[in-house]
C-alpha cells in the first residue's frame, strides 16, 4: 500500500485511493530482502514498513500478513489539528503462483480527531476504513534488478467522513536495483485515479518514492527514503513532500517486526507519522 499524505482526505487509490497511513506502500525489508530472496528463494519480503512498495511476491500457496500494530499520524493545518490513529491495519496476502499474488486490506478500526486551535473544541469520528484489493505481478527479474506491476482498487465502505464514498483505484511500478555493499535501491512511480473533491469528475495523483536500503546485521534493516504526492485535484493542486526512515528486525526467518517515522517538508504534508508494526508468513 502506497502511503504519503494521511489521506483522510488522501489515499492510495473506478480504481483506488490510499486511505490508511502508510501505505503500505514498503520496504525497508522489502528493499534490503529482495536480493535476499534471490539468493535464498522463499526467504521473507514485505511491503512494510517504509511507503515504497517491494517487486517480490509472495511463494506460491503461501498466506502473507502485513500490518500495523499502532499508527499516528499528526497534521496541523491553518485554524485546525488533525489527528489519525490507526489501531491495526491488515494486508493479507496470498501467493497464487511463482510471480503472482493477490492481497485485500481493511483497517477495522481508525480514528480521525479534529481539533479547533482557535477555540480547543475537539471532534473525532471512528470505525472501519475502506476496502482495497491489489494485485502484484513480477514482469521482469535478473540478477540486479526486479519490476513488478501493481494495480489497485478501492471499495468503498468506510462511513461517510473516513472515506468519500467513491470507487477509486490506481497502478504502481515497483523496480528494486540491487547495488554494492548490500544496499537496494528501489522506485516506485504510481499513478493514482481519484474522485474531484467538488464535482463528479475525475483527476490523476502522481505518486513517487526514492528507497535505500541496506541490512545492518543478518536480522536488522534500515532504510531510508523521500517520497512526493502531486495530487492534481480540479479544486486545487496539493503537493506532498516527506522523508521517512524505518528499521525492521527478524525474529525468525518468517516473522518480521518494524518500527518507522515520515516527516513532512512542506505544509501540505502531515507533520509526523510514526507506526509500528509485524509480518509474518504462514
Amino acid at each position: 500500500m502506497s502511503i504519503i499524505t494521511t489521506r483522510s482526505s488522501f489515499l492510495h487509490k473506478t480504481p483506488a485511493s490510499l486511505l490508511a497511513v502508510i501505505i503500505t506502500a514498503a520496504l525497508s525489508s522489502v528493499a534490503v530482502q529482495a536480493h535476499a530472496q534471490d539468493a535464498t528463494e522463499g526467504a521473507l519480503c514485505t511491503d512494510r514498513p517504509t511507503k515504497a512498495n517491494a517487486a517480490c511476491t509472495v511463494p506460491a500457496g503461501d498466506w502473507q500478513l502485513e500490518t500495523d500494530i499502532g499508527n499516528d499520524t499528526r497534521d496541523s493545518q491553518p485554524g485546525v489539528r488533525i489527528e489519525t490513529a490507526y489501531f491495526t491495519n491488515p494486508t493479507l496476502k496470498y501467493g497464487v503462483s511463482d510471480r503472482l499474488d493477490l492481497q485485500v486490506n481493511w483497517a477495522p478500526q481508525l480514528r480521525v480527531e479534529t481539533t479547533d486551535r482557535a477555540s480547543g473544541t475537539r471532534s473525532s469520528l471512528s470505525g472501519g476504513g475502506d476496502l482495497y484489493l491489489r494485485m502484484k505481478a513480477r514482469i521482469y527479474q535478473s540478477d540486479t534488478a526486479t519490476v513488478a506491476l501493481l494495480p489497485f482498487v478501492k471499495a468503498p465502505i468506510a462511513r461517510t467522513g473516513l472515506g468519500n464514498d467513491i470507487w477509486e483505484g490506481g497502478l504502481a511500478l515497483p523496480v528494486n536495483i540491487v547495488l554494492p555493499n548490500r544496499f537496494t535501491l528501489t522506485f516506485g512511480p504510481e499513478l493514482d485515479w481519484l474522485a474531484d473533491s467538488h464535482g463528479s469528475g475525475t483527476h490523476v495523483a502522481i505518486v513517487n518514492v526514492i528507497n535505500l536500503a541496506r541490512p545492518l546485521t543478518p536480522r536488522l534493516s534500515m532504510a531510508a527514503e523521500l517520497s512526493s504526492s502531486i495530487n492534481r485535484d480540479p479544486a486545487q493542486t496539493v503537493a506532498q513532500y516527506s522523508v521517512d526512515i524505518a528499521v525492521s528486525y527478524l525474529l525468525n526467518p518468517l516473522l518480521q517486526l518494524d518500527v518507522g517515522a515520515n516527516v513532512g517538508l512542506n505544509d501540505r504534508t502531515p507533520d509526523t507519522q510514526v507506526y509500528v508494526g509485524l509480518s509474518h508468513r504462514f
